[in-house]
């Protein structure tokens, strides 16, 4: 597979920066090839990144992310590169300004026509503007973030031009829900979650599976994904879901953490 797995991922981050709601104190801005995304009220630790970048990674191009960073006041920020863009020296660079390996994830990938179905009793479809609100709080529900200004984030993007989003109902109850974002001819799957009293039905291989056909007839040839790579005898049901309808991986990708006291 030789696609572009890193910009379509960083689209729909810089997204959600532009639909935020003012009380997570977001900026995103475009830096170089990647995205810079800042969220100064962050109730999970999670948003604020650098990502998406396609050059290779020089000393520069850490000191302009650590920069930007830093005059937004940041406390700590992670930021990931594709392993080939790294240099031989990468941890020497890294180390030099203060970034510390803390996890990994793993980039999944595959043609969206091969992608396989996945058998659920749920009903899956499109959400639409009038579902936003609850779409917002059952995926923040499922990463167990309730009540947050999160899920206004997520329900400001639905309705936004080239992003999908899709949810599982059980008769009338949204239980799960997760989107695609369409960069070119990449479909980017993300945001997928699912209420735990509803988990092991089989939602979230039936939501992969349906953004798969949804990015085939927007005119993707690719889509991808990606979560936090399996520890050995851990469960990891995310991955096993990509993997079970047919994704592939691409390459484990290490999470760099930057913190403004190191």
């Amino acid at each position: 597979m030789n696609f572009d797995s890193e910009t379509a991922e960083a689209e729909w981050m810089y997204l959600y920066g532009k639909v935020a709601p003012a009380a997570l104190g977001v900026t995103v801005a475009r830096l170089r090839s990647g995205v810079v995304f800042h969220m100064r009220f962050d109730p999970i630790d999670y948003w604020s990144q650098a990502l998406g970048f396609t050059e290779p990674v020089t000393a520069d191009l850490l000191d302009e992310i650590v920069a930007h960073f830093e005059e937004l006041g940041a406390e700590t920020a992670t930021l990931h590169f594709a392993p080939d863009l790294l240099p031989p020296d990468f941890e020497e660079l890294a180390a030099a300004r203060g970034l510390v390996e803390t996890s990994a994830k793993v980039k999944l990938g595959g043609e969206a026509a091969a992608v396989k179905s996945a058998p659920t009793d749920l009903r899956i479809a499109p959400v639409t503007t009038g579902d936003a609100a609850e779409f917002g709080e059952v995926i923040l529900t499922g990463f167990g973030a309730p009540g947050t200004h999160l899920s206004g984030m997520i329900a400001a993007s639905v309705g936004t031009p080239n992003s999908y989003p899709f949810a599982a109902w059980d008769g009338a109850t949204m239980v799960a829900g997760a989107v695609l974002l369409v960069h070119g001819d990449v479909g980017a799957l993300h945001s997928g979650g699912t209420l735990p009293a509803y988990r092991n039905r089989g939602a979230q291989s039936a939501l992969i599976s349906a953004r798969a056909e949804a990015a085939r007839k927007a005119g993707c040839r690719w889509v991808i994904t990606e979560t936090a790579c399996p520890n050995p005898g851990r469960l990891n049901s995310s991955y096993n879901n990509m993997r079970r309808v047919g994704l592939e991986e691409c390459y484990r990708r290490a999470v760099w953490r930057w913190t403004r006291e190191n």
